[in-house]
């Protein structure tokens, strides 16, 4: 199911907002109308689920819940994730990805193994004993032992490339993203273990943030842990390398920058 909600342009049930309007006095709602829509796509998925349930097939189904990107900046903030969608930043890249399948997955259990939506595909050609096509390249690896509980990943790196720009952010803040213009700059992203790279190619600016105590991406460690970024970049390049990946080589002479 590809719901259009939570998307623009942000439209809830009446009720629900006015509901939700309340509740921001306690808990500080950002927005009343996306809470509304968030409501309506739970309620809906819940029942699939029941009719799943009525029409004994939820033992038999592989249930998994996730988003493309992260939320929009400006309708509701990923906090204390940096930024949102069209940013390389775990505000623009980290989703929800909640996975059920009766009497195989266990309930209430969580992995902290970072995986990426390229992964699903493999994961239901194992589960439905599907080989792949012949000679197709599978960019993911199947998650079938972390939902199983039967073993860990191999540690890997995961990968975001966009050669690219992206349109203008409007209200934007210089301290959740890199400037007023663009939403995303050229560049790559790296994430292996707790490590997470930036690179932009227009100036060869580097980032390197820890995850694992600033996930927020405040501070970065790039000049100061300089072996750690030659590390990195290596993987980085040879990942480029290997894919075939395109990356802009000269700047526009004629752009003209303007408010």
């Amino acid at each position: 199911m590809t719901y259009y909600t939570v998307h623009t342009p942000i439209q809830g049930k009446k009720e629900l907002i006015e509901k939700y309007k309340l509740k921001k006095k306690y808990d500080n709602h950002y927005n009343a109308t996306y809470a509304a829509m968030i409501e309506v796509m739970d309620t809906n998925i819940g029942r699939i689920i029941n009719t799943l349930e009525d029409l004994n097939l939820v033992n038999s189904t592989l249930i998994i819940f996730t988003s493309d990107n992260g939320g929009l900046y400006t309708v509701s903030k990923q906090t204390p994730l940096k930024h949102g969608k069209g940013s390389y930043y775990e505000g623009g890249t980290r989703v929800p990805l909640i996975v059920k399948w009766n009497h195989k997955i266990k309930p209430m259990t969580i992995s902290k193994t970072p995986v990426s939506n390229i992964d699903f595909y493999p994961t239901i050609l194992e589960i439905t004993k599907t080989p792949a096509t012949k000679n197709q390249d599978l960019d993911g690896i199947s998650l079938v032992p972390i939902l199983m509980d039967t073993a860990e990943l191999e540690k890997r790196a995961l990968f975001w490339h966009f050669p690219i720009y992206l349109q203008a952010q409007q209200n934007f803040n210089p301290e959740t993203g890199r400037d007023p213009y663009f939403r995303t700059r050229p560049g790559t992203t790296l994430r292996y273990g707790k490590w997470k790279l930036h690179q932009y190619f227009e100036n060869n600016e580097i980032e390197l943030y820890n995850l694992e105590n600033d996930i927020s991406e405040n501070l970065n460690l790039a000049a100061r842990n300089p072996k750690k970024v030659i590390e990195l970049l290596k993987m980085m390049d040879a990942w480029r390398k290997a894919t075939k990946a395109p990356i802009p080589k000269l700047l526009n002479a004629t752009y003209q920058q303007t408010e």
